[in-house]
């Protein structure tokens, strides 16, 4: 499992690649939650486009991370971007759909 992150001005985006599973959240956790005490974003993306797998782990980490990103700007608001349909419903059923905007396909071009 590995992230890369890319942030500029307000706004970061964490690409989550590989598996995300309880052996490989917490060096993630770790990296992210150091970019976003460093950065504080506004708009917290998380893009799950080059996952293979993902357990429970990857919902703690959805919501560990909307806390983390709440404590530094109350105001910040947090994305969850290019699940799969499968992902998306395990996500809402969880209650992320509540917390964050969870979006199946994103297509960059429109941004």
């Amino acid at each position: 499992m590995n992230v890369t992150i890319e942030a500029s001005g307000n706004l970061m985006v964490c690409y989550l690649i590989g598996e995300l599973d309880h052996h490989s959240a917490g060096a993630v956790r770790e990296k992210i939650d150091e970019a976003i005490s460093a950065k504080k974003p506004l708009h917290l993306i998380l893009d799950f486009k080059n996952i293979s797998f993902m357990d429970s782990s990857g919902i703690g980490l959805v919501m560990g991370r909307y806390r983390l990103i709440k404590c530094v700007n109350p105001a910040s608001d947090l994305e969850i971007r290019n699940v799969t349909v499968q992902a998306k419903k395990i996500m809402e059923l969880a209650g992320l759909g509540k917390i964050a905007q969870i979006v199946e396909a994103y297509n960059e071009k429109t941004e």
